[in-house]
Formats: C-alpha cells, structure tokens, sequence
C-alpha cells in the first residue's frame, strides 16, 4: 500500500504535492495545481515511466513485444481501449495495472458523489458549493486506487447501473420535481469521473445498453431519462471481450466498436518458458508446502505441455480457448497432492512425482470446453489424454524417440535400443504398481528393482540429483507406455505397468466374459 504521507522535505512537482497541507479551494489555487483530464495524466505518466526505463505493467508476462508496446501506443495517442482475445490473456489484469499511470493522489470538492475537479466542477452540487463558499470550499484528496471502477458484463445489467436514474425517494424528501438534477443518482459510469473505468466482457452487454454508451464516448456526457442533462466526463475507457467468432451470449455492436479508437488482439505465451514463468506467478503455493516439496522443472514443463496439448486438441474448443487458469491450477493441485502424500506417511520433505499428476485431472476438467467428440469422450477421458500427451511430447526432450526404432527400415544401420532392457522385463510377466500413496523408500525400492531403468535415465539425462533421478526413472515408465512399448493401467488407488501384450489378452478376456 502507497504511504499515505510525504515527507515535508521532500521536492514536490505541483501536482505531487502533500495533499494534508491543501484544504480549501484557494490554497488549492495559490499551490500552483493545475488540473488535467485522465487521458493527459496517464500520458504524462506514461512518457515518464518510459523516460526512466521503469515498467508500469510488471507482472506481465509475454507482451513485451506484442501487447503492451500497443497498449502504450493507444495511451500515448490518448484511445480508449479494447482488449480482444480469449480467456486467461491477462486482459483484466493489464487494466488494473493501468492505476499505475496516475497520480498518486488529486484533490476533489469534498463531498462531490462524482469526485468534482475543483476547477472544472461539473455536478449542480459542486457548482452550487463553490458559488456559495468560493475559495473556502473545501477540498479531499483521493488515492489513484480510489479512481479505478471494474464491472463485468452481464445481461441483466441496465442503463439505470451504467449511467444512473432519477431517485423518487430522494425527490420526495427534497420535494423536488423529477427534473432537478439533484434527485438523480448517478450510476458507475458517473461515479468514474476522472478515473478508469473497465467493462469486462462487453458482448455480454445487451446491445440496447451498448447504445447507451455511445454517446459518452463520442462527446463525453451523459443524458438520464431524457432530461436536459449535460455533465461531460471525463474517463478512460478500457473494455475486454473474447473475439466475436467465440461469444455465442452476443457480440460488440458495430457503432460501438467503431467508437472505441484502439482495438488491440491479445495472445497465449508463444513460448513454453513464458508459460512457465506466469503459471509460478500467478499459483498461490503455502509457504508449508514450498518448504517441504520440491518441484523439478520437468514437472513444470508437463504442467505448461497439458495446457498446450488442450489448446491444439480435436477434442477442445478451440473458439473457447484455454485459460492460463488451467495451469495454474494444475499447478497448485500438483503440490496439494504432494502434500497430501507427506502426510499420509509422515515425511517430512518430497519431490512431485509423475504420478502426482493424476491428481491435476480435476483442474484440467473444470478448463476446458469440449466440442461433441469431446464430450462424446467424457472430460475425464479427455484430461487424461491431454495429460498423456503432454508426456508424450516432453518425453523426446530427454530420451530418443521410441518411433525411430519402431520405423527402421530394412538394410538401414542399427539403432541401438535403450529401452529393450526395460521392455523385455515387462515382457517376462513382470509388473509393478505405483500407488498414489507410496512413501519415498517404497517408492525408490521399486523403481530400482526394474532393470536397465536407472542406466538409461543416466545414460540421457546428466547432472540429476538423487531425487530428480527417481523423477526420471518413473517419467520413463510412463513415457514407454505411451509409446506402446509397455502397458499403463489406472488401478483404484494409483498405476500399474506391466507387458503390452499381456495387457491385450487380459482385456480380450474380459471382453468375452
């Protein structure tokens, strides 16, 4: 939180002055403050920032080169804007960050419902005082966080909540007739004067409340149930909206999209390492659980690598998109899981495992739009698709690729086999059970009894510690397995690998049966 006091000694610029020392309209006056509208302080702020090689927007990851240099150019050209692009693109969260842009605090009319400019005041109210107390009117200061109004788009919302209506209550109290200007209350968009106002999801807007902004865009003022009312806001407008080809609840009306000046197409990470850097971010880990579970960064690759095999799967909609939100609950579950293990057999520190990662399938099914192949399929077979693939594509990362072998072709030099050691145990009948479960000293026992599995992690992946050798050594199982070279059961209470064969036959039999 911005300290809320300035040192006396400090050097202040006119409009950085400490707001406890001005309290009335003339000290406000002889302090030297000049007055100015939202779009030239976010400007003024902007060219500052970039001046001094400081980053408004910290936080955001991804948009260095794309997003954010748009976003600057529309607050430099003095637009309002529109984010365009599917959920989990950190739309919103650019526009809060936009806050930063302001000054830290200007002064009001005290009173003032829609935060009065003491020299442009606007409402009968501020007009009225000044006139009766000229410069003894006193003056507040409001805060920048103060000036930012957020509402998300719904149908039900009315032009009464956006703009405001005449209050009859008030009316017959004052006794005033319904055309006086003091009976009206004013709606958010009022309320926001001189600060920043951010419609999430304008499609949802029903089009006839659309309409009703097109003229505080256009000249900047207001008009209430028909009433001659003119008060000319002041106001950064900032809207979001998935693309029109996604939102089937409605669309952006054409009059008003033509209105807002910069319409700027936001994207997901281009690069997995992106990916990976917001899902950290943005994940709320306890501090318990970072100090007792280690996370290895091949973990995180999977993590990233699900989100990705969704946004290209057959299975997903694509018109939907997939949310930054699904890794990063993955990426809390993978640690809730871990946990959870550490507990159940009192340990007192693990690393996430591969079969951890059974216990993302809720967050990857809460995520995720399915098209009617998909649905066909069922979410969860769905997820645990997504998830095998994701092994799939992280596994040719660290060990050769299975299907080379597979397609040697005839007279072609020979491809050694790293994993005909580890497949032909399997093949003698042999199988092994990973339960969720499992403590560390089960699980390493197991994983060392299986032939030729520690020489190939060792023999292509150099430089892992103890436990990421482990990590390793089960990513290997389950990377055979979804190359078909071994089998991969899902049993009541974890995962069983054995033959590929025998697991056919076993299935053919209960088939028949």
């Amino acid at each position: 939180m911005y300290s809320m006091i300035m040192k006396k000694t400090e050097k202040r610029e006119p409009n950085n002055m400490n707001y406890q020392d001005i309290k009335t309209l003339g000290e406000l006056k002889k302090s030297g403050y000049k007055s100015k509208s939202i779009k030239e302080e976010l400007r003024d702020n902007l060219i500052k920032s970039i001046k001094e090689r400081k980053n408004p927007f910290e936080g955001i990851y991804g948009y260095d080169d794309t997003v954010i240099p748009d976003v600057e150019r529309a607050i430099l050209a003095q637009h309002n804007i529109l984010l365009l692009g599917l959920r989990g693109q950190a739309k919103t969260r650019i526009a809060r960050l936009m806050v930063n842009l302001l000054d830290e605090y200007i002064p009001f009319i005290s009173g003032s419902e829609i935060c009065d400019d003491p020299f442009k005041p606007i409402s009968i109210y501020a007009r009225n005082i000044i006139e009766e107390l000229g410069d003894e009117t006193p003056i507040s200061w409001q805060h920048r966080d103060g000036r930012y109004t957020e509402k998300l788009a719904t149908p039900d919302v009315t032009v009464a909540d956006l703009i405001g209506d005449v209050d009859p209550i008030k009316a017959a109290a004052l006794k005033m007739a319904y055309s006086d200007e003091r009976v009206l209350h004013y709606g958010l968009i009022p309320r926001s004067h001189r600060g920043i106002f951010v419609i999430n999801e304008l499609p949802d807007l029903q089009p006839r409340i659309q309409v009703s902004l097109f003229n505080i865009l256009q000249e900047g003022d207001i008009q209430i149930r028909g009433f001659k009312l003119r008060l000319p806001l002041d106001i950064q407008f900032f809207f979001t909206a998935n693309p029109e080809d996604y939102t089937n609840r409605g669309s952006i009306v054409t009059p008003l999209k033509d209105r807002i000046e910069s319409q700027i197409l936001t994207h997901y990470p281009k690069t997995a390492d992106i990916g990976m850097s917001i899902t950290k971010n943005e994940s709320n880990i306890h501090q318990t659980q970072t100090a007792q579970i280690k996370m290895s960064h091949l973990a995180e690759e999977l993590v990233e690598q699900v989100a990705i095999e969704a946004r290209n799967s057959e299975y997903v909609d694509s018109k939907s998109g997939v949310s930054a939100r699904l890794t990063i609950s993955a990426f809390e579950s993978l640690y809730a899981s871990a946990e959870r293990r550490l507990l159940i057999n009192g340990e007192t520190s693990t690393m996430i495992r591969i079969s951890d990662f059974w216990g993302i399938l809720p967050a990857i099914t809460g995520k995720i739009e399915l098209v009617y192949e998909g649905e066909q399929e069922g979410p969860a077979n769905v997820s645990k698709l997504l998830l095998g693939k994701a092994i799939r594509t992280v596994f040719k990362k660290y060990f050769p690729d299975p299907e080379i072998g597979k397609k040697k072709k005839k007279g072609a030099e020979s491809i050694p086999n790293d994993y005909e050691v580890i497949a032909s145990y399997f093949g003698q009948g042999n199988s092994v059970d990973i339960i969720h479960d499992l403590s560390q000293k089960e699980y390493e026992k197991l994983l060392w009894a299986i032939p030729g599995l520690k020489d190939c992690v060792n023999k292509n992946v150099k430089g892992l510690t103890k436990e990421e050798g482990f990590l390793f050594m089960e990513f290997l199982l389950h990377g055979l397995s979804e190359y078909s070279l071994i089998s991969r059961n899902t049993l009541e209470r974890g995962l069983g690998f054995g033959d590929l064969l025998s697991s056919y036959m076993s299935l053919d039999f209960e088939n028949e049966n």
